[in-house]
């Protein structure tokens, strides 16, 4: 069964950067999508970033313009650079891949922003 595996969370002070990655186990045929959502304690998962199999993105407002998303359809990776770090970014990362035969998560990674 593919799994898919994140890395390059960590602890990061208010303003700096932070790169995520996710690959996938396996081949995963047909890919819609694939994207990073949140999750902070206490409130629900959110999606902070999306790209299509044609490359067009969305971001969530409170991101736009301090995250990039990019995708390498040929190696099922997707990654998410992130800058100007705040506070309220802390959370659990979690990668997303929406494929024509089912939806696959990996099981996060935590940023934590903090001085």
């Amino acid at each position: 069964q593919v799994q898919l595996v994140e890395s390059g969370g960590g602890l990061v002070q208010p303003g700096g950067s932070l790169r995520l990655s996710c690959g996938a186990s396996g081949s995963i045929f047909g890919i819609y999508a694939m994207g990073w959502y949140r999750q902070a304690p206490g409130k629900q998962r959110e999606l902070v970033a999306r790209i299509s199999s044609s490359g067009i993105t969305n971001y969530a407002n409170s991101v736009k313009g301090r995250c990039t998303i990019t995708r390498d359809n040929a190696g099922n990776m997707v990654s998410l650079q992130m800058n100007s770090l705040k506070p309220e970014d802390t959370a659990v990362y979690y990668c997303n891949i929406d494929s024509v035969t089912r939806n696959y998560w990996g099981r996060g990674t935590q940023v934590t922003v903090s001085s």
